[in-house]
């Protein structure tokens, strides 16, 4: 694997690529394949590179008293937690359905995996990559279990400290190199203070070999943009077709205007941020024209004239067949060999070869 690069499903990541953009559609579906659809189609008019979704095994991942807990959540699709969460789950066939309408679609399609048997489902239909939640940073076992399957990983560092990152990089890197640590603060959604962007000039100082990301759980569009400045090549946001629809995630998730000004802004910095190399370009020549000056003759000047300062002066606009206002010094001193009307150009033809000696 070249240095910090990733390649998923066929896309180049890495730090002079275009970003790799997840909608984060998580269970923002709300239990419905043809809205999960739907969800998928605006996320490729946004230009989107993938959709993701969150694959749990609800019997192997809470406990029997969590499961059957009573959940009176205005959020809520069942009275206990455990059914609610079945509720909101797609299973073995209609995750291959999706991965297939994704493909279609030209997006990369990939899930968290919660739990080991949703990962193993995952893995059965094909994924190409997956992604680790916050949650399961300590969860060593399970990112093992993944890293086996020798696919990229996208891993969220949300809640955890630098040891707790360290601790899973040095335990996932031997097994499987093509991770992406992202930033990630787990609130839903957190304050701005608590974002801590520059995090991930500290993962890319400190993990030069991983692509760095960020999973930006505010509800504004503009944080994208500064985290790719600091070096983040995955921006993950969680994406809705109406903030307004029941979900605990539907409220700071982007509807498709603005995730769609997201992927734009990030295709825009990319682009404009250039090679470093100061040079004109052509779309300045009018307008560089129509301002810069050009040296002219103050007034009325007859030919055999020992030019002073102050028998020039400069003006616009910019006349290619005259000389620059910095070149001012080079005519002082030099004998007119015509006789020029006020504002007419002054340049080399214009005077005598040397300077007069006094």
């Amino acid at each position: 694997m070249a240095k910090r690069e990733l390649i998923v499903d066929g896309r180049v990541i890495n730090d002079d690529s275009a970003v790799f953009t997840i909608a984060e559609i998580g269970h923002n579906h709300q239990g419905n394949i043809e809205t999960c659809k739907a969800m998928f189609r605006a996320a490729k008019e946004c230009g989107c590179t993938s959709v993701k979704l969150q694959k749990r095994d609800n019997r192997a991942l809470y406990t029997q008293a969590m499961y059957d807990e009573v959940y009176n959540s205005e959020n809520a699709y069942a009275p206990t937690y455990g059914a609610h969460r079945e509720a909101l789950e797609f299973n073995h066939e209609q995750y291959a359905e999706l991965m297939a309408y994704a493909k279609e679609l030209g997006l990369v399609f990939f899930s968290t995996a919660f739990d080991i048997p949703s990962a193993d489902l995952l893995e059965s239909i094909g994924v190409p990559c997956y992604k680790i939640a916050s949650g399961d940073l300590k969860t060593l076992p399970l990112i093992k279990h993944v890293a086996r399957f020798g696919k990229p990983m996208f891993i969220s560092t949300g809640g955890g400290t630098m040891e707790d990152v360290q601790r899973m990089y040095e335990a996932v890197a031997p097994i499987n190199d093509q991770i992406c640590i992202l930033q990630c603060t787990s609130g839903y959604p957190p304050p701005f203070e608590e974002l801590n962007i520059r995090v991930i000039e500290t993962y890319r100082n400190a993990f030069p070999d991983a692509v760095i990301g960020f999973s930006s759980h505010d509800n504004g569009i503009a944080m994208p943009l500064v985290a790719y400045m600091l070096g983040a090549r995955v921006i993950e946001k969680h994406f809705t077709l109406n903030r307004a629809w029941k979900g605990t995630d539907q409220a700071f998730s982007l509807e498709p205007a603005g995730m769609k000004r997201v992927v734009r802004d990030l295709e825009r910095a990319r682009i404009a941020l250039g090679d470093g190399v100061k040079r004109a370009y052509e779309s300045e020549t009018k307008p560089i024209t129509k301002m810069a000056k050009t040296l002219v003759a103050a007034r009325d000047l007859p030919a055999g004239r020992v030019l002073t300062e102050a028998d020039i002066t400069f003006k616009s606009p910019a006349d290619p067949g005259g000389a620059p206002p910095y070149r001012l010094d080079d005519f002082v001193g030099r004998t007119l060999a015509r006789p020029l009307k006020r504002d007419d150009t002054i340049n080399d033809e214009a005077v005598s070869s040397a300077a007069s000696v006094a």
